[in-house]
């Protein structure tokens, strides 16, 4: 029995594999859910009975909610996907936000939504990086990053999902179909092994998902937060950029209406296509960090086209600005496949989950704040730009320090 387990480890050495599928589709339903909120947010808010300028404060505010869940969420799944193994963060973290989205249906006042953002933004900590983590680990380590970009490619189309039901269904239905998804992904889930460096390790005694290691050696503090500091850009993007296309729309002098739900889907269409390319492009170079820049580059070059050309323009302009954004910033695949390489197997989870859910965090303790912060020193489209400054700039200092990770074998712990 034994070896029938390890000849079927083995089989799951290949690019696409039953594990791939189940990430993926995890992924999927993880999108869906975290950016649906984003992309109704307005027509919710405005049935909740709050004006066109509430909606825009309790809108950042119920985000900033969500995006707390997420980062303390990442702790507690992350040390769990060491403790008790990756994939009872997958069935856990599923069942939380599923249920939290059904509940989300319900909501009747702004206070509910901001608590039920909150723990479903617990639940949706837990699904990409043990998904990335187990893929990691059962697919050979030459083919790892066109896995791990299958995984985000195929699962950032959830956003596009997001908004075809925005169109068709009640926001409130959309929250519905959101939770039965998840519900029914938990069956899926059932045909997935466990990974074996993992069960290796758990058999060794060797300590095991302890989150304040991260902290107690230097050199491993440093890969921590360099691997945050490199993700920024896409969270800036999409919770900064293109969540408020419509503010920034407004004060540009864009006289048609721009509907930050269609920004959002035009953006996930390209971050989607962009994280299945940087696979290809990181295995074609042979390195993480030199596909990691030129997609860096491209971020800039709309970043740029984003605070010029927009002024007194189009909303269709303004939609393929935010795809060429996503584009850019479809780079979180190898992000995490970099956390997830970064780190030993006794640890591997802990950091694979907790990085990409910091870099969300820091939308509601970093981004956000800073964002607020210069508004009340500059103009809203200044504030922007300023920011986005300081974001790339910590981002691009931040990937000429850390390690190359194109091929390392991941067979290894931490002491």
């Amino acid at each position: 029995m034994l070896q029938q387990c390890l000849n079927m480890q083995d089989n799951h050495k290949s690019i696409f594999n039953i594990a791939v599928l189940v990430a993926a589709l995890g992924y999927f339903v993880d999108i869906y859910d975290l950016l649906l909120f984003s992309i109704i947010r307005k027509p919710s808010l405005i049935s909740l009975g709050l004006t066109d300028q509430m909606v825009t404060m309790q809108g950042e505010s119920i985000i900033m909610a969500q995006m707390t869940g997420l980062l303390l969420g990442g702790i507690i799944w992350g040390v769990m996907g060491d403790k008790k193994g990756r994939l009872s963060v997958l069935f856990g973290s599923i069942l939380l936000y599923s249920l939290a989205n059904i509940a989300n249906g319900f909501v009747q006042t702004v206070e509910q939504y901001k608590l039920i953002r909150f723990v479903a933004g617990l639940g949706l900590a837990g699904e990409l990086g043990a998904g990335i983590t187990l893929v990691s680990e059962l697919v050979a380590k030459e083919k790892r990053g066109i896995s791990t970009s299958l995984v985000a490619g195929i699962g950032l189309t959830g956003a596009v999902v997001a908004f075809i039901m925005k169109e068709q269904f009640e926001w409130r239905v959309c929250y519905f179909i959101g939770g039965g998804l998840g519900l029914a992904l938990l069956l899926l889930r059932v045909s997935v092994l466990e990974s074996r460096m993992f069960a290796q390790v758990s058999k060794s005694g060797i300590q095991k998902g302890n989150f304040f290691m991260l902290f107690s050696n230097p050199n491993r503090l440093k890969r921590y937060l360099l691997n945050i500091l490199i993700g920024l850009p896409t969270w800036f993007v999409i919770g900064v950029l293109v969540t408020f296309s419509s503010e920034f729309a407004e004060k540009m002098g864009i006289t048609e209406k721009v509907d930050a739900g269609k920004a959002i889907m035009y953006a996930y269409a390209a971050i989607s296509i962009g994280d299945i390319l940087i696979g290809l492009i990181s295995q074609w170079l042979q390195s993480r960090k030199k596909a990691l820049f030129i997609y860096y580059a491209i971020t800039v070059l709309f970043m740029v086209l984003f605070f010029t050309i927009q002024w007194n323009g189009s909303a269709n302009r303004m939609y393929w600005i935010c795809a060429g954004l996503g584009f850019g910033t479809g780079f979180w695949a190898i992000f995490v496949t970099m956390a997830a390489e970064q780190f030993g197997t006794n640890l591997r989870a802990t950091a694979a989950t907790t990085i990409p859910n910091m870099v969300r965090g820091m939308l509601a303790i970093f981004i956000l704040p800073l964002f607020q912060f210069l508004r009340t020193i500059t103009d809203y489209v200044s504030a922007g730009w300023i920011c986005a400054i300081v974001i790339m700039l910590l981002t691009i200092v931040a990937s000429f320090f850390i390690e190359e990770t194109f091929g390392k074998d991941l067979n290894f712990i931490e002491s």
